[in-house]
């Protein structure tokens, strides 16, 4: 006799084509992803929204859908990937979790009520955070301390300039270098002063007034979060062996959009002194348990700028397109 095998639902946001989130994406009952033995099934609580959302949504630039996820249309229909939860169950491999653990990380389309993650892919959430500001933390976070201690290797008395320091991967970044003891200059928009301050930035360039190309100041580690300037120009701020680190990109053409930067950084830096370095973030739990150090400390805190209910995805995500985001925004559940 066939086994009658109970499938249960959920609210979650997905969309099956390409485009704007007003045009794709859509608010329905789904059936609950079941997590297989390495992963874990998560009871969001809040999921952030971060640019690489709109990318994957929209398809562009159009390497992404080269890449695998689907040349007409894309191959998963989930949305979201950063949340804050607690476990539902775990796979059979799963060790260091068990329902009822409070976890933040990332997971599959994390715009549902439960979104199912790779157990290597989560740590417990920090203790002094509620669920909004943690799922505010892991992509933009790991990025920033990656970008940091990895591909720069910051040091202490280091002069580090961050672009787009009022952005999600930026006000990470500001606190992670001030948290090192670097010497921090933010560039930001002047709606985004106030918050680079109070971030541990001891200078503040509003891009609008001031071009921190032209005042000849020069830096050792440059954090390019911000993702339009030529290399020609960030070379110019740059110390004789200083590095740079490009975080993702925004504009240029529709084929490499912004990547554009970081594949001509690739091919420049055996030639010149300076370190030119393009930055694809893993996903790693070690990184997530050290952001989580850090926020216990009282070193971190995720700059959140507002919440949007699940049922509001596509203007939480329109928001953070327009650039308009001071931090981090975030979906609750």
């Amino acid at each position: 006799m066939p086994v009658n095998v109970e499938i249960k639902s959920m609210k979650a946001v997905i969309r099956e084509d390409y485009g704007p989130a007003a045009q794709v994406l859509r608010l329905t009952e789904t059936a609950q992803p079941v997590p297989t033995d390495d992963e874990v099934l998560v009871r969001v609580q809040a999921a952030g929204v971060d640019p690489s959302v709109w990318h994957l949504m929209t398809g562009r630039p159009y390497l992404v859908r080269i890449m695998g996820f689907g040349l007409r249309r894309p191959k998963v229909k989930a949305v979201g990937a950063d949340l804050a939860g607690v476990v539902e169950t775990v796979g059979s491999n799963v060790t260091r979790f068990r329902p009822g653990d409070r976890v933040f990380g990332v997971g599959q389309g994390s715009f549902a009520e439960y979104s199912r993650a790779r157990a290597d892919r989560l740590a417990p959430m920090p203790a002094n955070l509620d669920y909004e500001h943690a799922a505010a933390v892991p992509i933009s976070g790991m990025t920033a301390l990656q970008g940091l201690r990895d591909a720069g290797r910051i040091k202490a008395g280091q002069k580090v300039l961050v672009i787009g320091a009022g952005g999600g991967v930026g006000t990470f970044a500001v606190q992670i270098a001030a948290a090192l003891e670097a010497e921090v200059t933010g560039v930001c928009s002047s709606t985004k002063i106030d918050l680079v301050r109070s971030l541990g930035a001891q200078r503040v360039i509003d891009y609008g007034q001031e071009d921190f190309v032209d005042e000849g100041r020069q830096y050792d580690l440059i954090l390019d979060a911000g993702g339009r300037r030529p290399l020609s120009q960030l070379r110019r701020a740059l110390t004789k062996r200083g590095t740079l680190v490009i975080v993702g990109g925004e504009g240029g053409g529709p084929w490499l959009g912004g990547l554009e930067r970081q594949l001509g950084a690739l091919v420049l830096s055996p030639f010149v002194t300076q370190s030119l370095k393009p930055m694809f973030s893993p996903e790693r739990q070690a990184d997530l348990v050290a952001l989580k150090d850090l926020i216990e400390a009282g070193q971190v805190t995720p700059a959140l700028d507002r919440t949007y209910p699940l049922s509001e995805t596509q203007a939480a995500i329109d928001y953070v397109a327009d650039g308009h985001a001071h931090g981090k925004v975030v979906i609750t559940i």
